[in-house]
């Protein structure tokens, strides 16, 4: 029972990750360098939504699951403000800049400071919530020691209708192929007539946009916080670094098992009692304040067999 209740957090957990590192991922593959900005960006996205939604509470209309018609449109709000953000950063910072992979990446950690300064300035450091309605565990899930709600339900299925938009458009639209063509070759890419400074935009709207949409998730799931997109960001460099870096499916695939394995971290410490015929004593001491080393431990042990990650390379 306790394992299928650790294995749906680990799932609502993964979702938010999934979304985080697609996003990176994507980034990675188009601009060719580990943008250190994304965690903060998903900060953006968040407060963008706590903003919005505040200023909709008082909109009526429907509810789905758990959650009113307004913080969809807080989500929405989340997605287009972290999109703009990143798309404007680019345009006058990254872009001008002519100092290789690098640079950029450093550059990138003083952007972050600079998202992170002007979230504190406006929202002080403080951590907050949405003001959402705390609703009880799913009743009928509670007999198999599953306790989520279904604001996770709304998380989960949220992202799979993200991720599943993403998958169509990088396979059936022509964008989506000039997007591959790019991140598999700029060059020839640009040889054969694509017009890859847009490619580069678009890319920048759909990664910044998906961390929005992570980042407002990420403070449903927990608090608000200056700090909360920076506090998943290795998390979200271990799953697209497992996945196979510039990998979109890989990054979906490490973040999945990422997010599993930090939220079922009470196994560990207690698989002595959940196996049958297996002492207590065989427990490992290790609480949830070691999630994210254990996690990067199983990343180094893959990487160690398949060093390309799970994925491989390209898009």
């Amino acid at each position: 029972m306790a394992v299928l209740g650790l294995l749906a957090d680990g799932l609502v957990f993964s979702s938010i990750i999934v979304l985080g590192s697609i996003g990176l991922s994507l980034v990675y593959g188009i601009a060719d360098f580990a943008n250190f900005a994304h965690g903060d960006t998903m900060t953006v996205g968040a407060y963008a939504a706590l903003v919005t939604f505040g200023g909709l509470s008082g909109v009526g209309g429907p509810s789905l699951l758990g959650l009113p018609a307004a913080f969809f449109l807080a989500l929405a709000a989340g997605f287009v403000v972290a999109a703009l953000v990143a798309v404007v950063t680019e345009k006058l910072v990254y872009e001008p800049l002519d100092i290789g992979a690098i640079g950029l990446l450093i550059t990138s950690i003083g952007v972050a400071f600079i998202y992170r300064g002007l979230v504190r300035i406006v929202f002080t450091a403080e951590s907050t919530r949405y003001d959402v309605q705390s609703i009880r565990p799913i009743e009928a899930l509670v007999p198999y020691g599953v306790r989520v709600t279904y604001h996770d339900v709304a998380i989960v299925i949220t992202s799979v209708v993200l991720v599943g938009s993403l998958h169509a458009l990088l396979q059936y639209t022509d964008l989506g192929r000039k997007m591959r063509a790019m991140a598999d070759n700029p060059e020839l890419a640009r040889i054969s007539g694509i017009r890859t400074d847009r490619i580069r935009l678009v890319t920048w709207t759909v990664g910044g946009g998906l961390a929005g949409v992570g980042g407002t998730f990420l403070g449903l799931f927990n608090r608000l916080s200056p700090r909360m997109g920076f506090n998943l960001l290795l998390l979200v460099f271990a799953a697209v670094i497992l996945g196979g870096i510039g990998s979109v499916y890989g990054a979906m695939l490490g973040g999945l098992l990422i997010g599993v394995v930090h939220e079922s971290m009470p196994l560990l410490s207690g698989l002595g009692g959940l196996l049958p015929l297996v002492p207590d004593t065989l427990g490992i001491p290790v609480g949830i304040e070691y999630a994210e080393a254990v996690a990067f431990v199983i990343m180094v042990a893959v990487l160690l067999v398949r060093p390309t990650g799970i994925a491989g390379e390209g898009t």
